[in-house]
């Protein structure tokens, strides 16, 4: 399976148990940003880099871990045919807080081009159901992005 080569590059030799788990946990993350971002059938430049920077901030990396993970996330999530095991890989491995962080950077990524796009929205809401993120921190979430981005929310602007 690829997520098992993708472990092995991000794990130092001898790594641990809890490091394999760690580096499922970020790929599943990273490439469900990616999924985020592929939604409107364009990967902008914009949602890219994003990406990159949210995986080396919240996970702490350098730049050439991020850019590793940022590939191999990028591999991973284009040869994914479904969701639901990056889902579970965080559900088993990511506090509920953590999950409502993950949910947090999709709203960013999906937002780095600074529109939302209709299949954006519902790849969203059926990600952050399948991470059991309630409907309000969902909504909290979206919003802490469009305050930190200065996007005025349409369904609220009337």
């Amino acid at each position: 399976m690829m997520l098992n080569r993708i472990k092995a590059w991000l794990e130092p030799a001898g790594g641990s148990s809890g490091e394999s788990e760690e580096s499922e946990a970020r790929i599943a993350a990273a490439a469900l940003l990616f999924e985020a971002a592929r939604m409107d059938a364009d990967l902008a430049p914009a949602e890219a880099v994003r990406i990159e920077t949210l995986v080396r901030e919240r996970f702490d990396l350098t730049d050439e871990e991020a850019e590793t993970l940022h590939g191999l996330a990028a591999r991973e999530s284009a040869e994914a045919v479904e969701w639901h095991r990056f889902a579970r890989t965080l559900n088993e491995r990511f506090s509920y807080e953590q999950r409502v962080e993950i949910v947090e950077m999709l709203w960013e990524v999906a937002y780095a081009d600074g529109k939302l796009h209709d299949l954006e929205a519902s790849l969203l809401r059926r990600i952050g159901g399948l991470l059991y993120v309630s409907d309000r921190d969902r909504g909290a979430a979206r919003q802490r992005v469009l305050d930190r981005l200065g996007i005025v929310d349409p369904a609220t602007d009337l």
